[in-house]
């Protein structure tokens, strides 16, 4: 069997859908999936500044995909990837699938002169926390993560 990853196109936008239901699905958070195709599709194919997506396939079929868009270190005066999902199917794990995703963002990475490629990754999911340090990717325990959602938005405006 062949493995290649190829950039996305607008063709593509259920099978992403679908593959984030899967993902979401996987993480226990499918209640909060609202994206539906046509703003998905909007979002990654329309807008110029949009995330970027690549889709990895196992002799042609569908196995996984990677989300990610550029970020800014103003300590490094640099831009990164920040990878918003990398997904490998239930089925097409343990292959090397989710290691050549990831070494074709540290491509791209090095191509684009990026400082740096960051993610975050559940604490339950031991898998791949422990994938990813054999990597070499290290864990940023010293920071938290906030985020504001459209409602903390709207009230913080108000």
């Amino acid at each position: 069997m062949s493995f290649k990853i190829r950039k996305a196109n607008p063709n593509d936008t259920a099978l992403i859908l679908q593959m984030i239901r899967e993902l979401a699905d996987f993480e226990q958070l499918l209640d909060q999936v609202v994206a539906d195709q046509e703003t998905l599709h909007h979002s990654l194919f329309l807008d110029p500044k949009g995330p970027e997506v690549l889709i990895g396939e196992e002799s042609g079929k569908p196995v996984g995909f990677v989300l990610f868009f550029h970020n800014f270190s103003t300590f490094l005066g640099r831009k990164g990837v920040y990878i918003e999902d990398l997904y490998v199917r239930q089925e097409c794990r343990g292959k090397g699938y989710g290691e050549l995703i990831l070494k074709e963002i540290c491509r791209l990475a090095k191509e684009r002169n990026c400082g740096r490629v960051e993610w975050w990754v559940l604490d339950w999911n031991k898998r791949a926390i422990k994938f990813y340090k054999k990597i070499g990717a290290v864990p940023m325990s010293e920071w938290t993560v906030f985020r504001m959602t459209e409602d903390s938005i709207d009230k913080l405006l108000s």
